[in-house]
């Protein structure tokens, strides 16, 4: 059997593969690009939430800005309700962390399926094989420049090829880490979920009194990625098209319970939950699909063998704050500027050395998103605790990740190099701010005030990042730090004052950035 020779053979056509099927046929028309699905037909699949740093990969990497405005939704920013212990508040009386405009920088909620269908059909119109219902039954990975070998075989029989590039965006089938042995397990994170699709559901935006509508100025919080949160789990509701709604629960091991992992069990525990009910009156179920344990992290994302992992078939931390995408986004934008290079006949060590800096910083982004998650479950369900979280976490995701992104400042090795060498000190203050937060949670639950102002409060969840319109503009790594200091130290005040329950005992003196990242304790000092 005589090996077809390919440039680039993805295996897998789900989000990351077809995402990256399109932009290297966009970017090298004539590139030999072949995608291996397994599926010959399409059904929901979550990863529909896309949040800016991902969306902005579609719109300018991929040109996808019409297809999404025209086939998908827009997407109104992450929202969050706060509940009562019993569960039984209703959905106006709950505290509420989101927004009361669409956001400033575009983002989407996705039908996986839908999108995927399209940018295949597109891709195989461009010149990509397209190998639907098709299983890879055999990869030898090339070593020192030689040529990676497949077989794939479907209905009409076997074939093989050869290719320069390797990719393996197989989703959780990992086929590659598996024969690899890269797959690292993630022990401290141990999150499962349950979800799935219903039809019916309520519309929240004519929901509640006209007080609970215009103190969001009547914007639509079904765009939104709904959050209910819970000490130790959260539910999702993220609409889609033709009136379907995915939702779905990701929690702590304590609470996974896999006889909730039926249609009926499902929707009997989502009831449960006053306010989610009142959504579910009408509702029925299309899909119901569970997992026991989501985060695992891999040895590799890159290998100078010119090999790669993207999306699910590499690591995966925690669904919280959509960030799939966004590491599809980077993983994508780095195996493609390796191929461009290669193409251009960049010399091997400079290529070696470029996709080490690139798997380094892979690392280091998936060290720190894990970071966001480790041990503060907990900590969710307390409107007051949240607050600070999130003030932390989105205003470091727009000033550290996402603009830089902007500038494609990723794919400069200088930049990379100096991020590098701040690893240490960005997952120490993460690590720091963490220790507080659950100081802060433990101090208010042994006060029994954990719930205290779950219900009747808004916050409007941007109002502590005053630069979101700058970002796309020019700016200094210097201005970047500033801004990071000053979201640290705000939000250091803010925990000491809740450990304090309001009467500061010493000034709040602000910290120089370092010291965040090495301080025994936020609290001291």
């Amino acid at each position: 059997m005589q090996a077809q020779p390919l440039d680039v053979a993805i295996v897998g056509g789900g989000l990351a593969g077809s995402l990256l099927a399109r932009q290297l046929s966009r970017a090298h028309p004539g590139l030999r690009i072949a995608v291996f699905e397994k599926k010959s037909a399409y059904t929901h699949n979550i990863g529909e939430s896309i949040v800016e740093l991902g969306s902005h990969y579609l719109i300018r990497r991929l040109g996808l800005s019409s297809e999404l405005y025209d086939r998908h939704f827009p997407k109104n920013g992450l929202r969050f309700f706060f509940d009562t212990a019993e569960h039984d508040a209703a959905l106006p009386a709950m505290s509420e962390i989101g927004s009361a405009s669409l956001p400033f920088h575009p983002a989407f909620q996705i039908d996986r399926s839908r999108l995927e269908r399209d940018l295949l059909e597109q891709s195989g119109r461009d010149g990509v094989e397209v190998h639907h219902g098709v299983r890879v039954e055999k990869i030898e990975v090339g070593q020192g420049g030689l040529p990676h070998h497949l077989v794939a075989s479907d209905a009409e029989g076997t074939r093989s090829f050869t290719s320069r590039w390797l990719v393996d965006a197989s989703g959780r089938g990992r086929l590659l880490a598996r024969q690899l042995d890269l797959h690292v397990d993630e022990t401290v994170l141990d999150n499962a979920a349950i979800w799935g699709w219903f039809r019916g559901v309520a519309d929240i935006d004519q929901m509640g009194p006209d007080s609970f509508r215009s103190r969001v100025h009547y914007t639509t919080r079904r765009l939104s990625t709904l959050h209910f949160v819970y000490r130790g789990y959260w539910i999702w509701f993220i609409p889609l098209q033709e009136g379907v709604t995915s939702i779905g629960v990701v929690c702590e091991q304590p609470h996974y319970d896999p006889r909730h992992a039926s249609q009926d069990g499902f929707l009997a525990w989502l009831r449960q939950h006053r306010a989610v009910a009142s959504l579910l009156e009408s509702a029925t179920p299309i899909a119901t699909q569970s997992s026991g344990h989501l985060a695992y992290g891999t040895r590799r994302f890159l290998s100078p063998d010119r090999w790669g992992l993207v999306g699910e078939a590499s690591a995966f931390p925690d669904p919280f704050y959509s960030p799939g995408t966004d590491f599809i986004a980077l993983e994508n934008d780095f195996l493609a500027d390796l191929i461009a290079r290669d193409l251009a006949g960049e010399p091997t060590a400079a290529l070696a050395e470029r996709t080490e800096l690139y798997e380094q910083f892979l690392q280091f982004r998936f060290e720190a998103a894990l970071q966001l998650y480790r041990g503060l479950y907990p900590v969710l369900g307390s409107y007051e605790v949240c607050k600070l979280k999130w003030d932390l976490d989105v205003g470091c995701y727009y000033a550290l990740w996402l603009a830089p992104y902007l500038f494609d400042r990723h794919l400069d090795l200088g930049y990379l190099k100096r991020q590098l060498a701040q690893r240490k000190r960005v997952l120490g203050a993460l690590a720091n701010f963490a220790a507080l937060f659950v100081q802060v949670e433990k101090h208010l639950s042994e006060r029994g005030a954990y719930h205290r102002r779950n219900l009747g409060e808004y916050s409007e969840g941007r109002d502590g990042i005053g630069f979101l319109e700058q970002l796309g503009r020019h700016y200094s790594e210097r201005e970047t730090m500033q801004r990071v200091q000053k979201i640290f130290n705000t939000v250091r005040r803010q925990a000491l004052d809740l450990l304090e329950d309001g009467a500061p005992a010493t000034p709040r003196e602000d910290r120089p950035l370092a010291w965040f990242a090495t301080a025994a304790s936020l609290v001291d000092g």
